[in-house]
């Protein structure tokens, strides 16, 4: 009796109905994920193209909605501010559309740079706080800074493939995750 009530109780419930019939659903969600994260595994410069496209209508719209709020701002300065802001981003969009491959170049050493920097904020913070997590915080950091050289070392021709790699690799976790979710989901 306990362990169908701890069973019913652990189903995942949308809109107050059970979800469990359709864990094949999730399954397959997970199934075709995977299928597009390998895919993309071989073709990383088309994937880089078009997660490129993707961030510069992401800037696009961004930008947009920051102009639009500027208007909306009781303070001269905080309008010009909130314009200028959003005339970077839609710039930013215009520039990452119109060249998707030298966008990437670019995205790609913010990235390795993003790496190191925050590699060394967390070697700084293992260091502070040793007795709570400094092994592991090292150990992320020197992963870090490992992957910002690489990237760094090969640029900027890893400008081609960096984008597309981190998002096949993102793809691929998603997959895993909604297949796993789909058959623990499945009835026993």
């Amino acid at each position: 009796m306990a362990k169908a009530a701890v069973r019913t109780s652990a189903r995942l419930k949308i809109g107050g109905k059970d979800q469990a019939h359709h864990w094949w659903w999730f399954a397959l969600l997970g199934i075709v994920l995977i299928a597009g994260g390998t895919f993309m595994l071989g073709n990383l410069a088309a994937a880089t193209v078009v997660s490129t496209i993707f961030i510069g209508a992401t800037f696009l719209v961004l930008g947009a909605f920051q102009i639009v709020k500027a208007f909306s701002t009781k303070e001269w300065s905080g309008t010009l501010l909130s314009a200028a802001l959003g005339v970077l981003y839609a710039l930013a969009g215009f520039v990452l559309w119109a060249d998707p491959l030298k966008g990437a170049v670019t995205l790609t050493f913010l990235i390795a740079a993003m790496l190191v920097a925050s590699g060394a904020v967390r070697l700084w913070l293992a260091y502070q706080h040793w007795h709570t997590m400094g092994g592991l915080l090292t150990l992320s950091g020197i992963i870090a800074i490992l992957a910002g050289i690489v990237i760094f070392a090969g640029w900027p021709g890893s400008g081609v493939w960096v984008l597309g790699l981190f998002l096949a690799i993102d793809v691929l976790f998603q997959g895993f995750a909604w297949l796993m979710f789909g058959f623990a989901l499945r009835p026993r």
